[in-house]
């Protein structure tokens, strides 16, 4: 090393020892050359300073120059690098991403797997569906598919707490909601009624349903009894025939949710004009059979069949009645008339309890006017629904509500409807101007047309106007419905001065029919207590017992 480059270092750092340049230049070949550490490092290896030419130092520039060719051939391998990385990444995702699709497809077909096994368990249990081409459908096939919907429920609709937030607003039912609930007991949830906290634990009742058999897309049920519980059936009967309510509310102490004793509970409070508890018992009675419900019966589909001509099915159809009652008393028409189509849907050819008499009186109340109308369309050719007084007037005033969107065909197909149900139905006029506290003109209390028509009527005739007028006056007495039914009143009376040939054809038509009133019509009298239908009644009907648990089985 040369005396120059020793200079050098001593002037940079002064506190090393003195080298001696022999003994230096035989190590010279063993160092290499490395960049400048830190200066903090002064206890480092002085000689790491010196370059590989064994005559002179590297300037700082050079040293300089140095790092920067070493950080751009770094730089130039870094994009190779960071390749060959991404490359490898993207080849252990792809390998991931296979290995994750192959499961998820794995768990899909056995997924799958298990729905066609649960499938070809109900189909072994009901029988595959026909499949069908919507190509092919005829016409008939589509008004059944219509009719299905037309009675279709809709389960939020069931409930007249939702009803009652529409109408009072929701802070109202919220706040009686919270003080009922305080302090609640946590029961299952249900659709028909809400139960309270003050109600037992249900467990079990002894009450079940069963599947019975599919026919022509329809599901038939029924509901069975324990043994247990025809014992308490048998204790329920021996409790009415002793005429002491004590001994029925002793029955439900012990089995707080047997049907029958809580139906005929619910009389004995309505009679005492607790009207509270009497629906409460009827709710009380209604989750007790939704409790019970099989699997596959659904409330909203319309297809779901009950038969009434069995005994334990009987309560079923009582309770709904009732209960659709209460709730129309408290001004939930919408609610009421959801229980309607429940209602008729559980048997609508034979219509045990004749619930076609009083769903025009909820569709009414509660604006539904296209459904009433629907109804009346796909109805009239199997059920001739225009030969029942309460659907001949509720229609047109139906129709006569739908003009007032400006519609003419709607006026004129309402004053065609009305003309004609006071034309088959004379008497039906001025029973029912009286209820509506309307005082007609003399020229038409005088006329022998609408004068005498109460007179010549049939029993069975007489029935069904006093049920009409008692439950649907109220929807009569607006006075624009009173303008128009009097101006259609005197258009009715010019067409019998003229003789039209509609007059005796239906006066022929009223003294063929209505000469006996059918079971289910009795039946719907009875549970409705109608004063103004009750009265019509024949004295060997009302002279006998009526077991209000099962009227007229």
């Amino acid at each position: 090393m040369s005396s120059r480059a020793l200079r050098k270092l001593h002037g940079i750092q002064d506190d090393l020892p003195t080298v001696n340049p022999e003994e230096c230049s035989s190590a010279d070949e063993e160092i290499e050359v490395t960049p400048a550490r830190n200066k903090s490092r002064t206890s480092a290896n002085p000689f790491l300073a010196l370059g590989e030419d064994n005559d002179d130092l590297m300037d700082q520039d050079e040293v300089e120059n140095e790092k920067s060719r070493i950080s751009e051939e770094e730089e130039e391998e870094k994009p190779a690098k960071v390749e060959e990385r991404t490359g490898a990444k993207k080849k252990r995702r792809k390998k991931k991403k296979k290995s994750k699709d192959t499961a998820v497809i794995s768990e899909q077909a056995n997924h799958e797997d298990d729905i066609d096994a649960s499938i070809r368990e109900v189909n072994e249990l009901l029988g595959e569906l026909p499949k069908t081409d919507i190509n092919n459908v005829s016409i008939d096939s589509l008004v059944t598919m219509d009719t299905k919907a037309l009675l279709g429920v809709e389960h939020r609709q069931l409930n007249p707490d939702n009803e009652m937030r529409r109408i009072f607003g929701s802070q109202i039912v919220r706040s009686d909601t919270r003080r009922r609930g305080h302090g609640s007991r946590q029961h299952r949830s249900t659709w028909l009624v809400t139960p309270k906290s003050t109600w037992p634990p249900i467990g079990k009742t002894g009450l079940t349903m069963k599947h019975l058999s599919t026919k022509s897309g329809h599901e038939y049920f029924s509901f069975e009894h324990s043994k247990d519980y025809q014992q308490v059936q048998f204790k329920f009967l021996d409790a009415v025939e002793s005429l002491n309510p004590n001994n029925i509310v002793s029955i439900l102490n012990m089995h707080p949710y047997h049907i029958d004793s809580l139906i005929q509970l619910s009389e004995v409070c309505k009679m005492s004009e607790d009207l509270q508890m009497a629906a409460e018992l009827t709710e009380r009675a209604l989750f007790s059979f939704e409790c019970s419900f099989h699997v596959l019966f659904n409330l909203t589909q319309s297809n779901c069949r009950l038969e009434y001509r069995r005994q334990e099915n009987r309560a079923f159809f009582l309770a709904l009645f009732k209960h659709l009652v209460f709730v129309g008393q408290r001004g939930c028409y919408r609610t009421a008339l959801e229980y309607c189509k429940l209602l008729l849907s559980l048997e609508p050819d034979n219509d045990p309890l004749c619930v076609i008499l009083m769903i025009d009186f909820y569709a009414l109340r509660s604006q539904q006017y296209q459904f009433l109308i629907r109804l009346y369309n796909e109805w009239e050719n199997h059920r001739n629904l225009s030969q029942l007084p309460n659907f001949a007037f509720s229609v047109a005033l139906a129709y006569f509500h739908m003009k007032r969107d400006d519609d003419d065909d709607h006026l004129a197909t309402a004053n065609s409807m009305i003309q004609n149900a006071l034309l088959m139905f004379p008497s039906m006029l001025l029973p029912l101007l009286d209820k509506c506290s309307v005082q007609p003109d003399k020229k038409v209390t005088n006329h022998q047309f609408f004068g005498r028509a109460q007179h010549n009527q049939p029993v069975g005739l007489q029935q069904l106007v006093g049920l009409y007028i008692g439950r649907s006056s109220s929807v009569w007495k607006e006075p624009e419905v009173i303008t128009w039914l009097i101006s259609n009143v005197t258009e009715v009376l010019q067409r019998v001065d003229n003789e039209d040939p509609l007059v005796s054809q239906y006066s022929k038509k009223r003294q063929l029919r209505y000469q006996g009133t059918p079971t289910n019509i009795l039946r719907h009298i009875l549970v409705s207590e109608i004063q103004d239908a009750s009265a019509a009644l024949p004295p060997e009907l009302t002279g006998s017992p009526v077991m209000t648990y099962d009227p007229y089985p």
